[in-house]
């Protein structure tokens, strides 16, 4: 196949980093995204295998930054053939979350902060990687959750923002499959990475991982096959698709 032109944002840790090493030992491309972690961003592509892998930096809340990135992304790797919307946040309820332990103050502030980053972030990168596909094709990769469909009662507006995350791939699936642009979406349950260590770690670890029946949670590596085939040539007829990855821990109908 072909040497491609790929985009992964929050790529400098966690699913993002076995995203792109997972594309790069493809053989493709890799804009290596992140905010604020120039050095581990860094280090990544140094370590990815191949060569023409770059690092672009923005704050997904701000939509001019996106669209510069985006386009210094395509500008570096010569096109954009795959977008991985990745990035996201979660974090602690830091401002309090619940209803009725954030003032609502502290409640605006968080729906804003996740949905900006989470639904907005994604949907402008989006926008901006598909004017780079329109006369190429291509594929775009969200990575959403299980919180999407089983809700997220700690932190409501993380689990509203991968509902939207996964109604926008499905309007657009339809909306660019003239153009040869593709649209999949992943929903993983747990996933070892730094974002969740501080709640596997916890007394409530076991708990977490006695959601699967498997009584583990997922590796990062398991996420990134199921982006890399969702990006894949002979997925194109998967275009649509919300693909679980929770290791049976919520099931849907």
């Amino acid at each position: 196949m072909t040497s491609r032109a790929v985009l992964v944002t929050g790529a400098s840790r966690g699913i993002g980093r076995a995203v792109a090493g997972r594309f790069a030992a493809g053989g493709d491309r890799v804009a290596i995204h992140h905010r604020d972690s120039a050095e581990l961003a860094e280090q990544l592509r140094a370590q990815l295998p191949g060569s023409g892998h770059v690092v672009v930096r923005a704050d997904l809340t701000d939509p001019d930054a996106v669209r510069a990135m985006v386009d210094d992304a395509a500008a570096r790797l010569g096109g954009l053939d795959v977008l991985v919307n990745n990035a996201g946040v979660y974090g602690p309820a830091d401002p309090p979350h619940p209803v009725f332990e954030a003032t609502y103050e502290q409640w605006r502030q968080r729906w804003r902060e996740v949905l900006d980053t989470n639904l907005f972030g994604a949907a402008n990168a989006s926008w901006c990687a598909a004017q780079h596909m329109r006369d190429r094709g291509g594929r775009i990769v969200n990575v959403s959750s299980r919180g999407a469909f089983r809700g997220e009662p700690a932190n409501p507006a993380y689990g509203a923002s991968k509902a939207g995350m996964n109604a926008m791939a499905q309007s657009l699936a339809v909306a660019l499959a003239p153009y040869g642009i593709a649209v999949a979406t992943v929903a993983p349950g747990f996933v070892e990475t730094d974002m969740t260590n501080e709640h596997l770690k916890s007394p409530r670890g076991d708990a977490i991982r006695a959601q699967s029946p498997f009584d583990r949670v997922a590796h990062p590596d398991e996420i990134a096959a199921a982006v890399h085939w969702l990006a894949g040539p002979e997925a194109q007829w998967a275009s649509g698709t919300i693909v679980d990855l929770n290791g049976a821990s919520y099931l849907r109908t």
